[in-house]
């Protein structure tokens, strides 16, 4: 049985997504001197230090890698190399994945065979422990260590875990890429404002309370989203005006095109990502 509270992790790799997790791990008073960051990049070693209290490695050894997990947080396109010089120190860590796009199937090829992985796709709103990651594990993974990853994911937000590894190209689609269909809205919503006769400044503050006061309201309440946006619609008022026109300009079939297309992408850059031999 896992604990978190006594688990010694690496992260391979140091930049946001790494930084996020550990600043939530931190958060929650995670021992950080149970944390090694490897990272050929030396320049980050001192800040990581300083900041976060963790270890670090410019590169891959027995001793940087003899812990309970291993977190790759590398870009998709250097996960390939990563794994080659990984596979020879695998002996019963669970890895996790946080490289988009990069499949199970392809990261344990890569690693010679090693079936103990996790695949997840988080989203940017992880860097204020805001986050929301879907997860898959392979079958090789005890339930043990399954729950040891969701209370580690959970530094950076909310975790979904899925049975059908194919719905993380949904995943990617929705909460992937969300964020910056919400950042388009916003300066959509902003530059309404404008037009109406307000300040950008103006606009903008009250485009960002929102969106930000609508989605707590939505998240922390029992009422279905729809009736909540019932009970903002007066019949023959201002807000119903406005509901007339989104759909007019057919809002629900632009986020599914939105959604089906940035999906697909997802799928073809996992063909093109896998393809390594």
């Amino acid at each position: 049985m896992y604990s978190l509270s006594a688990t010694r992790i690496a992260f391979i790799g140091g930049g946001n997504m790494a930084q996020a997790l550990m600043i939530g791990l931190q958060q929650r008073a995670f021992a950080m001197q149970n944390i090694t960051v490897i990272d050929p990049d030396t320049a980050k070693h001192e800040h990581l230090q300083g900041t976060l209290g963790v270890h670090t490695s410019a590169s891959l050894t027995a001793g940087s890698l003899a812990v309970d997990v291993i977190v790759l947080a590398v870009k998709p396109q250097q996960l390939h190399s990563v794994a080659q010089a990984l596979a020879p120190f695998l002996q019963s860590q669970l890895v996790i994945s946080v490289a988009a796009g990069i499949r199970t199937a392809d990261l344990s090829r890569w690693l010679n065979g090693y079936a103990t992985i996790i695949r997840t796709m988080p989203n940017t709103p992880a860097q204020i422990q805001a986050g929301m990651t879907g997860a898959y594990a392979l079958s090789a993974v005890s339930p043990a260590q399954r729950e040891l990853a969701d209370m580690l994911l959970q530094a950076a937000g909310d975790v979904v875990w899925l049975d059908n590894e194919a719905q993380l190209d949904a995943v990617t689609a929705i909460s992937g890429s969300g964020p910056a269909y919400v950042f388009l809205m916003i300066e959509a919503l902003t530059a309404a404002g404008i037009s109406l006769g307000l300040t950008e400044e103006q606009s903008l503050k009250l485009s960002l309370a929102t969106f930000k006061g609508a989605s707590l309201l939505a998240a922390g309440s029992a009422t279905p989203v729809a009736t909540l946006r019932e009970q903002v619609t007066s019949k023959g008022g201002t807000t119903e005006q406005g509901l007339i026109s989104m759909r007019q300009h057919d809002i629900h079939g632009m986020m599914r095109h939105a959604a089906e297309q940035a999906a697909r992408r997802a799928k073809e850059l996992g063909d093109q990502l896998g393809a390594q031999a």
